[in-house]
């Protein structure tokens, strides 16, 4: 699988996710710009001792996400949306888009993606989750439906 963040924040948040890309041998894309160094003792701090593991890749802008995984399918993660990410069926070389913490994704980028949308159902009044633990919710939901090819 592989998980792209768009512009992350919270350098503890995109730890959190390099570990679980970590444990299951997923590929983290990191869309500029960060919100932090890529030498943030906080980064490093969340990851703790996974960095060795985790295949981490840099990009300029989401252009270039798109022509990397060019015949990949993506799914973007919003609460823009009502398709609920347990209604799709998932294959082991997807892609996992997710937004930034204070924004999401970007309107235009949704909104031209609309079909491949999805969303993490919770009550009504809840704005969001943690960024961290929507991209376990949804990669492990992908995991499970694809035999955890690679874990």
């Amino acid at each position: 699988m592989h998980i792209v963040l768009v512009e992350p924040e919270i350098p503890g948040n995109t730890g959190n996710i390099a570990r679980l890309c970590a444990a299951t041998a997923s590929r983290l894309h990191l869309v500029k710009p960060l919100g932090f160094s890529l030498e943030d003792r906080y980064l490093k701090r969340a990851g703790l001792d996974y960095w060795h593991l985790v295949d981490v890749v840099c990009h300029e802008d989401f252009a270039s996400v798109e022509a990397e995984l060019a015949g990949h399918t993506f799914y973007y993660g919003t609460t823009k949306t009502t398709r609920s990410y347990s209604q799709i069926a998932y294959k082991a070389d997807d892609v996992l888009v997710f937004g930034k913490e204070t924004a999401g994704l970007p309107e235009t980028l949704l909104a031209e993606n609309s079909e491949r949308c999805i969303t993490i159902p919770m009550r009504k009044g809840a704005r969001s989750l943690n960024l961290s633990n929507s991209v376990a919710i949804v990669l492990y939901e992908a995991l499970r439906q694809t035999g955890f090819s690679g874990c």
